[in-house]
């Protein structure tokens, strides 16, 4: 089982809705780069190389509703 942070689940689930790097972080309050280091290390954990590869993969795994 993967274990995600309230912040990486918050990331996951703003991909699932499409939003762009800008806005997610924009409404987080962080710097872009925070956003993009979280889906790194996500990616990486999550064994996927793309937004649309961890959206399907966190939607096959109960993280996220499938959009």
């Amino acid at each position: 089982m993967l274990h995600i942070t309230p912040s990486e689940r918050t990331v996951l689930e703003s991909l699932a809705n499409g939003e762009a790097t800008p806005d997610i972080a924009r409404r987080l309050g962080v710097p872009e780069i925070e956003i993009e280091v979280r889906m790194a290390a996500l990616f990486s954990r999550m064994g996927v190389s793309n937004r649309a590869e961890a959206v399907a993969a966190a939607a096959r795994r109960g993280l996220v509703s499938a959009a």
